[in-house]
């Protein structure tokens, strides 16, 4: 095993376990059939990045009896968030470490990293969960792809359009399992919505309207300028992405607010409510045929550069039109000739109440069933069956939002080919679209 590079001292582990107070008999997800320590019968699993979300996937997996949290990593070893340092919730190296450690009852027993590598190299790992800001998605991807590990990453699949092109390739080239965290695919009202849709219940659909929160429009937190905190290894955090003076405002949560590091709110959740989209008409493995940029307005700040207004019409081959804009409703409306359901984490609403009903059969045509998105991901590494979101899927489900930044840096609609996966007619969209450009070393 390999040896942490920060461990925790006893002193601090006790400290910590004590005051959580933890059950005197170890969990039933460290024991074997017959009750005795069993990890060969358990799916081994790396988490790397240790923020808010990381957390939430170490909890799924802490829950799953079949998987064990066996390495973590994560270029800061403590920190709150957005919050004031001491208040709300700690995540970092140190308190995932002292988390899973306190589940299982053994200190030091989950292996700390600070370098991915470290982890996606090792022997004794099936599986690796990325949970890093988005510019290190790729990356981190394809070391575990290539050391032969299968993946749960979360959305969006990548930072760059290109980079979701070698990641699903490579996906297909080792014969991986892979998971993207496009969870709402494993939530029955968001699959009701798509077999409601697939059926023909609503007749031919004729408009889609996708709605995402808007983006940033001031400064989320501290402007100032410091020196990164000594506990975070900032240029590493920075990675293949330049190296932007350190701020609160642009650090942990706020990070996405600048296209170095992600998308903007835009393509935060465009892997969410415009994935049920894709999933409802069948375009997995597909997408529209036209796509324009209209109504984009950026934040009155330096700190930014992500729209936090913003509207995507897209054309799709069967006639359909979608809007996927910061000014519709939160979630994802199919309008049909026959009447119209909306959809969201809340809510499942029709002009046809009765489609809602538990009880209501939607047809014949059954859309993948998922009941658990992590579950889902357990159970495919061990049948080697495909996940409910698999890297294509994840990688077409956003590929309207890289389309729509580069339509609006170019002014101008771009005719899609979705099977060449490129811009009809358009060199310059295309270079665009395919630019990668890495900081040193990182290639």
């Amino acid at each position: 095993m390999v040896k942490s590079r920060n461990p925790i001292n006893r002193r601090d582990f006790l400290r910590w376990t004590s005051a959580l107070a933890f059950p005197a008999i170890l969990p039933a997800s460290v024991l074997g059939k017959d009750g005795s320590t069993n990890p060969s019968e358990r799916i081994a699993v790396g988490v790397i990045g240790l923020g808010s979300r990381g957390f939430n996937l170490i909890d799924d997996l802490l829950r799953a009896k079949e998987a064990q949290i066996v390495a973590i990593c994560d270029v800061d070893l403590l920190h709150y968030r957005d919050n004031p340092w001491g208040k709300g919730s700690a995540y970092g190296r140190e308190a995932a470490q002292i988390k899973i450690d306190g589940h299982y009852q053994s200190s030091g027993g989950v292996s700390v990293e600070s370098d991915f590598r470290e982890v996606c190299s090792r022997d004794d790992l099936d599986a690796i969960v990325v949970a890093t800001p988005d510019h290190w998605h790729a990356l981190i991807t394809l070391e575990a792809l290539r050391n032969r590990k299968d993946v749960y990453c979360e959305k969006p699949l990548t930072h760059t359009f290109l980079e979701g092109q070698q990641v699903y390739r490579e996906v297909q080239k080792q014969k991986a399992v892979f998971q993207t965290g496009s969870q709402q695919r494993s939530d029955k009202r968001f699959r009701r919505a798509v077999e409601l849709v697939r059926n023909g219940r609503l007749g031919p659909i004729n408009r889609i309207e996708v709605g995402l929160p808007a983006g940033y429009d001031h400064p989320m937190g501290a402007a100032t300028a410091t020196t990164p905190p000594p506990h975070l290894d900032y240029d590493f955090w920075c990675g293949p992405s330049p190296v932007l003076p350190y701020m609160r405002a642009r650090h942990h949560r706020w990070w996405r607010g600048h296209t170095a590091y992600g998308g903007g709110v835009l393509m935060d959740w465009i892997g969410h409510h415009n994935d049920i989209a894709h999933w409802a008409l069948d375009l997995d493995d597909s997408g529209p045929i036209r796509v324009e940029a209209v109504n984009w307005t950026y934040p009155e700040t330096e700190i930014y550069d992500t729209p936090s207004q913003y509207e995507i019409q897209c054309e799709y081959s069967g006639g359909t039109h979608s809007s996927i804009s910061s000014q519709n409703q939160l979630g994802t409306k199919f309008i049909g000739e026959d009447g119209w359901i909306f959809v969201n984490r809340q809510t499942l609403e029709a002009s046809d109440p009765s489609w809602c009903d538990e009880g209501f059969d939607s047809g014949p045509k059954k859309a993948y069933r998922s009941l658990n998105h992590m579950r889902n991901f357990l159970d495919c590494v061990r049948s080697r069956e495909e996940c409910i979101a698999p890297a294509e899927t994840g990688h077409r489900s956003v590929t309207p939002g890289h389309l729509g930044y580069v339509s609006h840096r170019l002014g101008r609609a771009l005719k899609w080919d979705p099977e060449a996966e490129k811009v009809i007619d358009d060199d310059a969209a295309n270079n665009l679209l395919h630019h990668q450009d890495y900081r040193e070393p990182w290639a």
